[in-house]
């Protein structure tokens, strides 16, 4: 039971209190698993392209991007200080040299391949030496000092948009400046304008404007382009309440209530609030050297092209519908779901009225759409592609992360450790109905596909909990096509020495 002065918190922070109480109910109760059937595969959930498809794909989103409002939707609050865990454990050491810490030898002994290195050098140069010296005279932690630190180039209380990640011959680029690029390669809309749009917490957003303002006008010249940028940022009423082990809410010491930031799920309100008709979704830190962005910039225009055909299918099926309900219209229908939708009816559709299919087709339609890329699983972590069973009987195409799912069960396991394939994160979304209204995406998500981790704070333990993800629950109602993309599409950093990776030199 929530007291008085609790209740006044909870309104202070802009959250309905009937939301609170459902958190607090769904510690109590748990979450229920997801019940997959089977992992989705090449033919069977996840379409192959081969050189025709491929072309197709990308001649048809070709032919209607230029007259499309399309967004670049990149999540970029994510801070480096994760990347540099290995760097932070060693300046708390008393024992400074390299032989026992691999990490810490290979970024040490292969400095000079970061896009950084100049910058790293004249930090040093500015406290009175230089890394040529510093190295010479194994004074690892001074460097290290000057690459974390405020003293130097802060890159520890940086975002990962803003660090130096690619030598080029006229300068470095940050992920920030690779998303320009990327987006003129195939984010081109509507009066020739590149839309980008930001995710970032409070305390970067200044940054992140000062950094576009210093390359937009660069960019533009560079790519004949106009580019239009916004940002938001993770809104505090999507912050859930934290409990302690015995599922009350978790006071901190002054007397407040601990809220929590939701998992990138909160973003759900971000992408509600664009006005598109596409929108691309790709982390901050999944960006290549231009060397390699042909494929990229490939296969996106391919799953674009391969959303724009079946939505056209979608709409017209729908459009036919409201003209007339006959075996013709509902048969097409159908036929545009399991066909280029790819969804699965029930075995129970067969029996139904002819009204009750062509609403249950109406429903099935009138969804969002969204087209994944999938790369073949080397092992990474990411959701996985599975069939799951809906509750009218059908099957969907949901993307699963590993905490929803009941590996105890050894069926659900065994259907798990049969998964070729994962999600890095490469969606392209359409979220306008047939009408041309935009969806209220809120409508499509699976409430109960949120996550409980265990945490601490202050040397007490607590309870947290995250929203249906982005790409997970938050999606759930929505129709997905799933496509295998080329695993080079996917590089990640996750740590500093990621960066040595060819990939990103």
């Amino acid at each position: 039971m929530l007291t008085k002065d609790q209740k006044q918190q909870i309104e202070k922070q802009g959250m309905p209190l009937e939301v609170v109480e459902e958190q607090i109910n769904n510690f109590e109760s748990g979450f229920p698993f997801l019940d997959i059937q089977k992992a989705a595969q090449i033919g069977d959930g996840i379409i192959e392209l081969n050189e025709t498809s491929l072309q197709k794909a990308m001649d048809d989103y070709q032919a209607k991007s230029g007259e499309m409002v399309i967004v670049k939707f990149v999540p970029a609050s994510g801070a480096a200080s994760r990347m540099f865990k290995n760097l932070f454990s060693f300046l708390e050491k008393k024992d400074t040299s390299l032989d026992k810490d691999d990490f810490v030898k290979k970024f040490i002994s292969e400095i000079k391949s970061f896009a950084f290195y100049e910058d790293l050098d004249q930090s040093l140069k500015n406290a009175g030496s230089s890394l040529k010296e510093a190295l010479g005279n194994k004074e690892y932690s001074t460097i290290i000092a000057h690459l974390l630190e405020d003293k130097g180039l802060g890159y520890g209380n940086l975002p990962k948009g803003l660090l130096k990640f690619h030598n080029y011959p006229d300068g470095s680029r940050t992920p920030v400046e690779e998303h320009f690029v990327e987006g003129a390669q195939y984010g081109i809309g509507k009066g020739k304008t590149v839309r980008l749009h930001f995710t970032v917490s409070p305390e970067h957003q200044k940054k992140f404007e000062e950094k576009v303002a210093t390359v937009k006008s660069a960019m533009e010249s560079k790519f004949g382009v106009h580019f239009h940028i916004s940002f938001s940022q993770q809104k505090k009423s999507t912050d859930t309440i934290a409990v302690d082990l015995e599922n009350k809410p978790f006071m901190e010491e002054d007397g407040s209530i601990l809220f929590r930031p939701a998992g990138h799920g909160a973003l759900l309100e971000n992408l509600n609030d664009i006005d598109a008709d596409l929108v691309f979704i790709k982390n901050i830190d999944n960006v290549v050297p231009d060397r390699l962005k042909d494929t990229t910039t490939t296969y996106k225009k391919a799953i674009g092209g391969i959303l724009l055909h079946a939505q056209e299918k979608a709409f017209k099926a729908l459009k036919d519908l409201d003209l007339a309900v006959d075996e013709v219209t509902v048969e097409r229908a159908s036929k545009v779901f399991t066909g280029v939708i790819g969804g699965k009816l029930s075995p129970s559709f067969a029996s139904k009225t002819l009204q009750e299919r062509a609403a249950h087709l109406r429903k099935k339609l009138n969804r969002p759409i969204r087209v994944c890329g999938m790369v073949e699983n080397t092992g990474e972590p990411g959701g996985g592609p599975f069939w799951v069973k809906e509750a009218d009987g059908s099957f969907s195409l949901q993307i699963a992360e590993t905490a929803q799912l009941d590996l105890n069960n050894a069926a659900q396991e065994k259907i798990f450790k049969s998964s070729t394939h994962f999600n890095p994160t490469d969606l392209v979304c359409g979220i306008k109905d047939y009408k041309g209204n935009a969806f209220n995406l809120m409508d499509f998500r699976d409430p109960k596909t949120g996550f409980i981790t265990q945490k601490s704070k202050s040397g007490r333990d607590l309870k947290a909990q995250e929203l249906p993800g982005l790409w997970n629950g938050s999606m759930a109602n929505w129709n997905s096509i799933f496509v295998e993309v080329p695993l080079i599409t996917f590089n990640p950093v996750k740590t500093i020495n990621d960066l040595l990776r060819d990939v990103h030199q």
